[in-house]
């Protein structure tokens, strides 16, 4: 039996992918010690735009110094960082004379697409690099509760302060469509800020922003709504991991939470470019919650898809009359032409797990071969 339903065109927001494979957000830690993006990061999203008509989204890029404490994973505040994001067109001759890059143009010049991942980090951000970086405000979160061992209590964050992070959300929204990004997705997932004040597991408030379903939710919707009305529902989306445990996550039952969510996105925002969630690791655990909530919609689903799976998935959702895309993350970071490889059946390159997180290595990152 043919399965082709993963290589059928798809529309995003303004963007008509020529196929379903998508690359997942994922940190390389190949960015400057200013958080400005790498020339390997050009070649890296270049290689990965090769086939024309992917959408690639990009690695966790973070939206104010307060909001870091990561090493070397890039920004998006700061005229240096948006302009090594920029396209050719839009930097001025001072800039190109530097060389800086840019990996907005390098994508586009493959007919194809690209979504920055807005960043916040929160509790589990290193307080050392925080300080060392100028930052005075701590670490922060939803409310106090300690990740774990290696990382100090943090402290809740103000109304005001809460205010403040949507602001920088917005403005590193605006800074992306400046840059020239096709749209943005919200990291709200794996164990972050904002997955930080979706659960209970880490939101002990007890004012507006926790306690309850709708409270623990309003963060994340007053982040939508703002950047909705500031570039265009159609250009955004937002990242869940309702059944991840990573950086001591999980709720009890994360249906309930999750469900309003979606609902309430799917009521106010209908014309949201996608929700992306990753799914879990086994059954009877499942994204079947968020995807009948969200069909027709566009939905963008990770976790451990090999290319066997994937054609499967993408068949049997094709046939409910969902609209679904599927992200990888380690293979396609091994092999720069995975849509290629997955549509012709062609054997994938192995990743190299210890050159994952390896700051200033090309090996690892540019250096997979394409198929023959």
């Amino acid at each position: 039996m043919s399965r082709d339903a993963l290589f059928t065109p798809g529309q995003i927001g303004a963007v008509q992918t020529a196929h379903r494979v998508v690359l997942a957000p994922m940190t390389r830690l190949r960015n400057s010690a200013d958080h400005v993006p790498s020339d390997l990061s050009v070649e890296y999203y270049r290689q990965r735009s090769s086939v024309p008509g992917t959408l690639l989204v990009t690695e966790g890029t973070i939206i104010a110094p307060s909001a870091g404490g990561i090493p070397f994973v890039p920004g998006i505040w700061s005229p240096e960082q948006i302009a090594a994001w920029r396209k050719a067109h839009c930097l001025s001759l001072a800039l190109t004379q530097i060389g800086l890059s840019q990996v907005v143009d390098a994508v586009h010049d493959n007919k194809s697409f690209i979504f920055l991942q807005l960043w916040a980090v929160g509790r589990v951000a290193d307080k050392d690099l925080l300080e060392n970086e100028g930052v005075t405000i701590g670490v922060v979160s939803s409310g106090d509760v300690t990740p774990d061992k290696k990382h100090p209590q943090p402290r809740p964050l103000s109304n005001t302060e809460i205010g403040e992070y949507v602001s920088w959300f917005v403005r590193g929204a605006k800074n992306a469509v400046e840059a020239g990004f096709d749209g943005i997705e919200v990291h709200g997932s794996n164990g972050y800020l904002v997955d930080q004040f979706i659960q209970d597991v880490t939101n002990n408030r007890t004012d507006s922003y926790g306690g309850s379903i709708e409270n623990r939710a309003r963060f994340p919707l007053e982040i939508i709504a703002a950047l909705s009305d500031a570039i265009g529902a159609s250009r955004v989306a937002i990242r869940f991991s309702p059944w991840g445990r990573f950086q001591g996550m999980r709720m009890d039952d994360p249906v309930p939470q999750f469900s309003y969510i979606v609902r309430t996105l799917a009521e106010r925002h209908p014309d949201l470019a996608y929700i992306h969630a990753t799914a879990p690791d086994s059954e009877p655990e499942s994204l079947d919650f968020i995807r009948k909530l969200w069909n027709p919609r566009p939905m963008v689903v990770c976790g451990g898809y090999t290319p066997e799976s994937a054609l499967t998935a993408a068949e049997e959702a094709a046939k409910n009359g969902e609209n679904l895309f599927i992200a990888f993350a380690r293979h396609f970071l091994a092999n720069p032409d995975l849509p290629k490889r997955i549509q012709k059946r062609l054997p994938l390159n192995p990743y190299d797990e210890p050159t994952f997180y390896a700051p200033g290595f090309a090996q690892g990152y540019i250096d997979y071969p394409f198929a023959e």
